[in-house]
């Protein structure tokens, strides 16, 4: 069985620790130098209701949104990182990340927005989507 490798552009091995912070950004690991590169979400459901648990570490709670329009689900951070520099000094490394991040996906069913509800602590949202009451088909005769 052959294995597969990914080719890796810049790769970080030969250069120097000077040029690594310089070129990480443009590999694009999900997750490296950007925690909140992709945010990482657990989706459980009942009968009822789903549940959805999303990772967002150092976001403020004021900085969360999230928007729900039928089935779909949208959730968007912003992280501001104040620059607190003191007279006569300066950076030497800067790895701690500003940005923002979003994240949409769909759910089997329409959620209940009104009876939604949003809780964040720990740097984990938590999200309690009521699925809406199906409507009854109806049958209709044949005149």
């Amino acid at each position: 069985m052959s294995n597969l490798t990914r080719f890796d552009p810049f790769p970080l091995e030969p250069m120097s620790e000077l040029f690594q912070g310089l070129f990480r950004p443009l590999r694009g690991a999900p997750g490296g130098d950007m925690p909140l590169a992709d945010i990482k979400v657990d989706v459980t459901e009942s009968d009822t209701t789903y549940t959805v648990k999303a990772e967002l570490p150092g976001v403020e709670k004021n900085d969360i949104d999230v928007k729900i329009d039928g089935n779909l689900v949208s959730i968007s951070a912003k992280v501001e990182r104040k620059q607190e520099l003191k007279e006569g000094e300066r950076v030497v490394r800067r790895e701690r990340y500003s940005g923002s991040v979003s994240r949409s996906f769909s759910l089997a069913t329409e959620i209940n927005e009104a009876t939604a509800a949003a809780e964040y602590k720990d740097g984990v949202l938590s999200l309690t989507l009521p699925k809406k009451a199906t409507s009854e088909s109806k049958r209709l005769q044949i005149n």
